[in-house]
């Protein structure tokens, strides 16, 4: 599934490390997440959306 994941952060001027603090996880998970490589959990991708400023739907795209 791809992601806004690195365009929105980076709209943002968040690093990976700021992103992951923000929703308690690793900077390594955010790059896996922004690299298609993990698919996060319902839980956390609602996390990113909230923190990212933006709905699930926009963030993750079929």
């Amino acid at each position: 599934m791809e992601n806004n994941i690195y365009a929105l952060r980076t709209h943002q001027q968040l690093t990976q490390q700021e992103l992951a603090d923000a929703v308690n996880v690793t900077h390594q998970t955010i790059n896996a997440i922004e690299n298609n490589k993990y698919d996060p959990t319902l839980s956390l991708a609602f996390a990113l959306a909230e923190r990212l400023e933006t709905t699930v739907d926009q963030l993750f795209q079929h």
